[in-house]
């Protein structure tokens, strides 16, 4: 498989060596560089996800689905971003206009970062820490404060009651995830995200076929604690429209509603591509112990893997949301701390036993 870091690698012998630049000029151009590129994979993903959204709601629905403007309806998205653009931002009243303005940034500074650590290719990881697992989750849980403070900011008693529902369920549902991901880290024995992938090579280049049960079960709890983390359905108590109209966000317009508005689809790719990630081997190929077979799968870009792999997450995601029935918020936290954080306590001990036995594959 094609590792990308031979093109990092001739990039910056171009500026260093060809072009003559120093350490800091050279840094600065790369950080510039996969700085934009960040933001242009963040901003065509979110408008691929809306697409996606509505077409899938719509085949659940029996409808079509945006279908006027553009042909299919492919240029519905970008319609909706430029009103969004051209929105009046109005000041709320007696509102707290630092923490007003400030929540959408964190919200969004967020979601950015988490996109950050995903390992798009073998060589193209952008964030890649040894202990990049643990900074994952910190980085995402910067979230969860965006969330509290736009209902606080905004002065609206619907808003607060929506963002500490949202602030209640992120945290709760934060804990299965952190225990998901540490049952992962004992079977790969690293918490690079790079590392993991690379631990998954054989048994299908999968963690779900490595490490059977307990991997099953953690990638299991991950999907419905990773739905219930992006605020979606039919976790998005938060968003309550007979309830709480708009949610924590009932107070924003124009840009500041767009921030979350990309947030939330975003945090559904990111939870999908961390879940490709850990559990279904992220970049690698499928790999079925026939050689000619496993010999043509490597010649696919790890690339189209890792999003393959990410968007039928993504689809699986939906599917769940436009299937099930919002649940109530003693429903929700029942279902955290009654059901999954035990489960994977326990999953977490299993694992456990099977790695210092040596029981998986």
């Amino acid at each position: 498989m094609f590792d990308f870091s031979i093109v990092t690698s001739w990039f910056d012998s171009l500026l260093r060596q060809t072009l003559g630049l120093g350490d800091f000029w050279s840094i600065l151009i790369e950080c510039v560089l996969v700085g934009l590129l960040i933001i242009v994979g963040y901003a065509v993903l979110a408008i691929v996800l809306i697409f996606m959204e509505r077409k899938v709601c719509a085949y659940f629905q029996c409808r079509l689905g945006p279908m006027r403007v553009g042909p299919w309806g492919l240029l519905q998205v970008f319609a909706d971003v430029l009103k969004m653009l051209i929105k009046e931002i109005f000041v709320v009243d007696k509102a707290d206009r630092l923490l007003y303005y400030l929540a959408p940034f964190l919200v969004i500074a967020a979601s950015i970062g988490t996109f950050s650590f995903l390992p798009w290719n073998n060589g193209a990881v952008i964030l890649d820490f040894n202990v990049g697992i643990f900074l994952l989750t910190a980085v995402s849980s910067i979230g969860v404060v965006g969330v509290f403070l736009a209902g606080w900011g905004s002065n609206n008693k619907y808003s607060v009651v929506s963002a500490m529902r949202g602030a209640v369920q992120m945290i709760s549902y934060e804990m299965s995830l952190g225990l998901c991901l540490i049952t992962a880290v004992i079977l790969t024995g690293t918490m690079q995200i790079s590392g993991i992938v690379e631990a998954q090579t054989g048994a299908w280049n999968c963690l779900l076929v490595k490490g059977h049960i307990p991997a099953i079960i953690a990638f299991l709890v991950f999907l419905v604690a990773g739905n219930a983390e992006a605020n979606r359905g039919p976790f998005d108590l938060a968003e309550a429209e007979s309830e709480l109209t708009a949610g924590y966000h009932t107070e924003y317009s124009g840009m500041g509603f767009g921030f979350y508005y990309l947030a939330e689809y975003l945090n559904l790719f990111v939870v999908s591509g961390v879940a490709t990630t850990v559990f279904l081997g992220g970049w690698a190929p499928v790999c079925i112990g026939v050689d000619a077979f496993d010999t043509l799968m490597g010649y696919i870009p790890g690339i189209v893997w890792f999003l393959g792999k990410t968007f039928a997450v993504v689809w699986l995601l939906m599917w769940i949301r436009w299937t099930f029935p919002r649940l109530r918020i003693d429903q929700i936290l029942k279902l955290e701390w009654k059901y999954l954080m035990p489960l994977a306590l326990v999953n977490l001990l299993l694992m456990t036993v099977v790695v210092a036995f040596g029981l998986y594959l």
